[in-house]
C-alpha cells in the first residue's frame, strides 16, 4: 500500500497575511520588502496582482516599481507571519503527528495511517482495481479538506499536492496556484510529471538545470530515462538522487513533530545597502558573515567543518557559487580567509557585489585527526578565545568586542547577522 503524502503551501504567504492585517490592500499590486527608501530593499513576497506585472521575489524594490508603477510596498511583520504559520500547522497536526515544515509557509504531512481523516471517506477510499490502491477521489478529498479548513479558519489560501512521496507532493502543490489541489498518483505520475521542465523538480537549481539542458535533458521524463552511470557522470552523487526523484522512487520519510533532521550546514548571507566594489570592502564583509557562521557552528556542537561555500550576487542579479575543502575548523578567521580566497580566485575586477553568503558543511563531530598546528596548542588557544568572545557578546552585546578588520567600517562593526537571523520567522519551531 502506497503512502499518502500531502504538501501544503500557503499562497503568497507574507502578502496574504499583510492583507489580513490591512484589508484595504486587497486587490492592489502588493510587495512585502525592506525599506523602499534604501537601495537594499528587496521583494520578499508579492501578490498575484504584482506577479502579473512581472514582479519577482528577490529583485530590488526600485526594479519592481519600474515594472509596476502602482506597486504598494509594505514592511515585514515577522511576528504575524510566525503566528499564522503556527496556526496553520496546528490545523495540520489535528490529522497527523507526521508533520515536517519546509520553511515558514510549507509543510509535508504523512496521513497514511491517520485515524482522524480516513473515516470521513471510508466508503470510497480504494480504487477496487487489483491490489488495493487509493482512489484519486479520496486523495483529492484529503487535499481539499485541508484547503477548505485553512481558508475558513485563517482566511488564507493554500495550494496542496497529494502523492505517494514527498518530491511529487511538493511538485503537485506548485502546479495549481493559488488555492488548488493536485493529485499525483502512482498510476498517473508519468503523464503529469514527466512532460514538465526539469527545473520543476525539487532541488534542481538553475546551474544543474543548465548543465542538464546542455546535454539535451530539458524535461523530468528525459532525466528519468537516463542511465544511472550517465547521471552520475553529469552531476556526481546529486545525479543519482535526482534520477531517483524523477522516477518516483523518493522514499524519504516525513519527519514527525519534534523530530529534527541532522544539521548538514550552517550559513548566513547579506544584501548590501551599496555595491561592494573593492577587495577591502569584500574582505571586511566576508568577516562579518563569518563571525556569525563560526559562532553558530560552535553553538551547534557538531564539530569542525571541512568545506567552505561562498555565493556572490552582482548588481545585475547574476549569482556565482563556489566551494573548497579545508582543514576542519570552527574559527572565524580561517573560514573567512578561505571564503575570501575563493572570491579572489573566481571573481575578477571590476565587480559590483550586491549580496554575499557564506556557508560551512562537512561536520566531523570532533573526530577528525588534529594537525601539527592544532597539536602544538595554537588552534586550541584561538578556539578558546573565540568561544570566550561568544560568551562576552551574549552577556554585553555584539558590539562590545569587535574584530580589528571590521572596526574601521562602523556599519560592518555593528552588524550582528547572527542575532538578526534568530529573530526571523523561518525558525518558528525554536
Amino acid at each position: 500500500m502506497d503512502r499518502i503524502v500531502i504538501h501544503s503551501d500557503l499562497n503568497n504567504f507574507f502578502a496574504s497575511v499583510e492583507r489580513k492585517l490591512h484589508p484595504e490592500l486587497v486587490g492592489v499590486p502588493l510587495a512585502v520588502g525592506g525599506n523602499s527608501e534604501e537601495r537594499k530593499g528587496i521583494v520578499l513576497a508579492k501578490s498575484e496582482e504584482a506577479k502579473r506585472f512581472g514582479v519577482k521575489t528577490g529583485e530590488t524594490l526600485w526594479q519592481a516599481k519600474r515594472k509596476c508603477p502602482g506597486l504598494v510596498v509594505v514592511p515585514t511583520s515577522f511576528p504575524e507571519y510566525t503566528k499564522y504559520s503556527r496556526m496553520a500547522r496546528a490545523i495540520y497536526a489535528e490529522y497527523t503527528d507526521l508533520l515536517e515544515p519546509f520553511g515558514i509557509d510549507e509543510c509535508w504531512l504523512d496521513v497514511t495511517h491517520s485515524t482522524k481523516i480516513f473515516p470521513a471517506y471510508a466508503g470510497e477510499m480504494y480504487s477496487g482495481k487489483g491490489e488495493q490502491t487509493y482512489s484519486e477521489g479520496f486523495l483529492r478529498f484529503l487535499g481539499d479538506t485541508l484547503r477548505e479548513r485553512v481558508k475558513r479558519e485563517l482566511g488564507l489560501t493554500v495550494s496542496v499536492g497529494v502523492s505517494f512521496n514527498k518530491v511529487f507532493a511538493k511538485l503537485g502543490s506548485d502546479l495549481k496556484k493559488p488555492d488548488g489541489t493536485t493529485v499525483i498518483s502512482r498510476a498517473g505520475y508519468k503523464k503529469i510529471v514527466w512532460p514538465l521542465p526539469v527545473d520543476d523538480l525539487l532541488f534542481v537549481g538553475s546551474a544543474t538545470a543548465q548543465k542538464l539542458k546542455r546535454s539535451g535533458i530539458s524535461t523530468i521524463g528525459a532525466l528519468a530515462a537516463l542511465d544511472g552511470d550517465h547521471a552520475r557522470r553529469l552531476l556526481g552523487k546529486t545525479g543519482a538522487t535526482l534520477l531517483k526523484y524523477a522516477r518516483g522512487e523518493d522514499d524519504d520519510p516525513v519527519r514527525g513533530i519534534g523530530e529534527r533532521e541532522e544539521l548538514k550546514s550552517v550559513g548566513n548571507s547579506l544584501t548590501y545597502a551599496h555595491d561592494l566594489v573593492t577587495p577591502e570592502e569584500v574582505k571586511t564583509n566576508i568577516y562579518v558573515l563569518c563571525e556569525s557562521v563560526a559562532s553558530r557552528l560552535r553553538e551547534a556542537e557538531v564539530g569542525r567543518a571541512d568545506t567552505v561555500h561562498l555565493w556572490v550576487r552582482s548588481n545585475d542579479m547574476t549569482t556565482v557559487s563556489m566551494q573548497k575543502k579545508v582543514r576542519p575548523t570552527v574559527l572565524c578567521g580561517e573560514i573567512a580567509e578561505h571564503a575570501f580566497a575563493l572570491f579572489c580566485e573566481k571573481i575578477k575586477p571590476p565587480f559590483k557585489v550586491r549580496a554575499m553568503g557564506v556557508t560551512v558543511s562537512g561536520f566531523d563531530k570532533n573526530l577528525s585527526q588534529l594537525t601539527m598546528d592544532q597539536l602544538d596548542g595554537r588552534y586550541e588557544k584561538r578556539e578558546r578565545a573565540e568561544r570566550a568572545v561568544d560568551e562576552i557578546r551574549k552577556k554585553y552585546g555584539y558590539s562590545f568586542v569587535q574584530r580589528g578588520i571590521t572596526a574601521a567600517d562602523p556599519e560592518a562593526a555593528h552588524t550582528d547577522i547572527k542575532g538578526a537571523r534568530l529573530k526571523k520567522p523561518g525558525d518558528t519551531d525554536k
